[in-house]
């Protein structure tokens, strides 16, 4: 069977599989079979899509696509146009959707792009219906009948969305007439942000509003927080936000324009909700690439952490399993499970400055509590890929590091998923200490199966 699904939907450039026509046709249509199938009800259940798209080119023609294999099913499709991705994961459940699709490729260049689908309850599709739908695709027995040229019903449905927003910031904590520099990567957020930022009473300077179809993230946004960081720097703003190109995602920047990644805004929103009594269970979920710093300071505030994969979507289920109410990524997909079970940049923004306004410290002094142990990334060629466990001397290595780290640092290994590479990582307080020690990892490595 043709795995279509990764990590994050269907992704890939447009034009080529899995994002060519007939592809995007069979998977709209397989989407309601699937759906059809998992409710148990057959051909009578009405299933009705809400979709979104980000700034690139494709989007539309995706769009179009992907609609007319719902359609061929008896599916409907409507969208909501240009609008993040959270959004859609909000407004699917909200107006009674039986699905909602996006299209993007997140931070991903413009020639890519790629499909999510989020369920009615709002939350991502589980691996197991992803299978049912690539099984579906790879039936030969049925066809997508023959073109179907309608055009595709587009709605404005941001002010619902907005108003969602809203309500994550009392009037009480919104400071007006606060500076803010906005970069909305030429992305997603362009048709909401600014009109966000205006109605809550914030002077907000926006850059990365003038998608083309074909700049998005290109040098702009959360991957590229640098001309956003000059900004803030060269014109006095007290911060700044960047969103990533489907608006899942924020990175700041404070006053001195260095730059504030997932992991401090994790730290500093966790604090001041354990104060307000609604962090529940007095824990977070975070990815094994978050750093060790976070884990000890959250454990220094009487806050638990717990690791999971890397992957908004297993930090959410992670976080349901717990019944928790904050997790997120260094890379700043932060999931506020009150609000909503995706990463959402602008519900983060807003999070952030509430944190801000209740503390009544600005983003540097926040951020400054969390101290980030140093990194070392080492990446060693195999020839094959086995258990290090069944190794001895691998294991007698990896013991002796751990060992010596002692509650103090952390150490991962792991072979890369598209690469003969095994990866090492280590965090600990002294950077020449800790790359000997993955020096040495590497080495009995390269000994037994380089």
């Amino acid at each position: 069977m043709a795995r279509l699904f990764g990590t994050d939907g269907v992704r890939g450039k447009a034009g080529e599989f899995p994002l060519d026509v007939s592809t995007i046709r069979r998977l709209g249509a397989a989407l309601v079979r699937a759906l059809r199938h998992d409710e148990a009800r057959g051909s009578q259940i009405a299933v009705k899509f809400l979709a979104g798209r980000d700034t690139r080119e494709s989007g539309s023609w995706i769009e179009r696509e992907l609609a007319v294999g719902i359609r061929s099913q008896g599916g409907t499709l409507t969208s909501a146009g240009v609008i993040p991705t959270p959004a859609i994961a909000y407004l699917t459940p909200h107006l009674g959707y039986s699905a909602g699709v996006v299209i993007s490729a997140s931070h991903n260049p413009f020639d890519d792009n790629g499909i999510k689908v989020f369920s009615g309850a709002g939350e991502k599709f589980t691996e197991a219906l992803e299978r049912q739908v690539e099984s579906f695709v790879d039936d030969a027995s049925w066809a997508v009948p023959a073109e179907d040229q309608r055009p595709v019903e587009e709605v404005d449905l941001r002010s619902h969305y907005l108003d969602h927003l809203r309500e994550i910031l009392p009037r009480a904590s919104r400071a007006q007439g606060l500076r803010l520099a906005v970069d909305c990567a030429n992305g997603a957020t362009v048709s909401v942000a600014p009109r966000l930022f205006e109605e809550l009473g914030f002077d907000a300077h926006c850059i990365g509003i003038e998608p083309d179809g074909r700049n998005i993230n290109l040098g702009c946004g959360s991957t590229a927080p640098g001309g956003l960081a000059r900004v803030v720097s060269e014109e006095r703003f007290p911060l700044g936000i960047a969103f990533d190109g489907d608006g899942d995602r924020a990175i700041f920047v404070d006053a001195r324009g260095q730059v504030v990644d997932g992991d401090a805004v994790m730290f500093m929103c966790a604090k001041q909700m354990k104060a307000e009594g609604r962090l529940r269970g007095d824990a977070v979920v975070a990815t094994v690439m978050s750093n060790i710093g976070l884990e000890l300071a959250l454990r220094a505030e009487g806050i638990g952490l717990f690791r999971c994969a890397v992957g908004d979507k297993y930090v959410m289920e992670e976080m349901t399993r717990r019944g928790l109410s904050l997790g997120g990524e260094q890379s700043g997909h932060i999931i506020f499970s009150d609000y909503l079970f995706t990463g959402d940049g602008l519900a983060t923004a807003l999070f952030v400055l509430r944190t801000m306004s209740a503390s009544g410290r600005d983003l540097a002094d926040l951020a400054g509590e969390l101290t980030t142990y140093p990194q070392v990334l080492l990446n060693q060629p195999v020839r094959q890929r086995v258990d290090l466990g069944t190794v001895p001397e691998i294991a007698a290595a990896l013991s002796s590091v751990e060992a010596r780290l002692a509650g103090q640092g952390r150490l991962l290994v792991r072979y890369s998923g598209t690469e003969p590479l095994l990866r090492v990582m280590l965090e600990g307080r002294d950077r020449d200490e800790i790359q000997q020690w993955g020096e040495e990892i590497v080495e009995v490595v390269k000994r037994h199966l380089g």
